[in-house]
């Protein structure tokens, strides 16, 4: 007999407001205590520094994170001019300074420069492994990391306004793995200044906003009546971009079991145009579908050669 699983058997999403100084891990033991929830994660760390949305997965959910991590991020932030650090936000020691203060004309003008396709090296300070060790933990023992540059996408980025001589604000919206830090960083050596991160807040991750999270007081608030579960969100809320289809009841028994179903030649030629290239999690997705009975996800799965073959398979409580 297998080993009981602790706590309960909940699954959805979590649109958390995690507050600056929380670290993300912190912020999934907080959320899956509230719920009791025998499993947990989130989509995207966020540094301590940083507030605003993580969304948090619970149960079944989690089986969908690989998915929103490859979402689209939107971020305002704002740099303070004058001072470099080693970590590039206001937590690090001081490395350089300068008189030089970049004009709003300026620094729409260079800005322009970062967006589209962009190469970028990750922080010093950052989640990236070396060599099977985290960069951070590298940086910290006082040695210079050596990170390669990478692709990264930034779809839009603007300068959302100043306050004074000393603070610029931006808004940003990008793809996987950008940092906001090295912007900075990069942007502050083409005004030929010197820069931080003195403020940072994501305001959203896919179809997850800033309007709908929630924090962790208000959380506890509803866990003592007993109204948690009103903030979740369903599982298949992270697959909002993906192909959908809907099933009946005997296709969503054998899904369920791990088997494949056959489609009618209509249902694929309706799906195909809603394909696109994309890779999750180091895997070719450009033909993935979610299967939906009764509107709730059933299967992950690809269409291929006129039938749907599941890749994941949600157990969900209420079934």
């Amino acid at each position: 007999m297998g080993r009981r699983k602790k706590g309960d058997d909940v699954s959805g999403w979590i649109v958390f407001d995690k507050p600056d100084n929380m670290t993300s891990t912190h912020a999934v033991s907080a959320i899956r205590r509230i719920f009791n929830a025998q499993k947990a994660g989130h989509a995207g760390t966020l540094d301590p520094l940083a507030s605003g949305v993580l969304p948090i997965a619970l149960g079944e959910a989690t089986k969908t994170v690989p998915w929103l991590m490859e979402a689209k991020k939107t971020y305002i932030f704002t740099i303070k001019w004058g001072v470099s650090t080693d970590t590039q936000d206001r937590e690090g020691k001081s490395i350089a300074e300068s008189d030089v203060r970049p004009t709003p004309e300026a620094i729409r003008a260079a800005l322009a420069g970062f967006v589209g396709e962009i190469k970028q090296i990750p922080p010093q300070f950052s989640a990236v492994k070396v060599d099977g060790e985290r960069a951070y933990d590298i940086a910290r023992s006082g040695e210079t990391v050596e990170l390669k540059s990478r692709l990264v996408t930034v779809f839009d980025a603007e300068l959302a306004g100043t306050e004074g001589d000393d603070l610029a604000t931006f808004q940003v919206r990008s793809g996987k793995g950008f940092y906001i830090r090295a912007l900075v960083r990069d942007l502050a050596a083409k005004l030929g200044a010197e820069g931080h991160v003195w403020r940072l807040r994501r305001t959203a991750v896919g179809p997850f906003t800033e309007a709908e999270s929630v924090t962790l007081d208000v959380l506890e608030d509803l866990r003592h009546k007993g109204a948690a579960s009103e903030r979740l969100k369903p599982v298949e809320t992270a697959l909002d971009d993906i192909p959908a289809l809907a099933i009946n009841g005997e296709d969503a028994f054998k899904l369920r079991q791990g088997r494949p179903i056959v489609l009618l030649p209509h249902v694929v030629e309706t799906l195909k145009p809603q394909f696109r290239d994309r890779t999750i999690a180091g895997e070719d997705a450009s033909r993935a579908v979610v299967a939906l009975f009764q509107g709730k996800a059933v299967a992950l799965g690809d269409v291929r050669a006129g039938k749907f073959s599941p890749t994941r398979v949600f157990h969900l409580a209420d079934e």
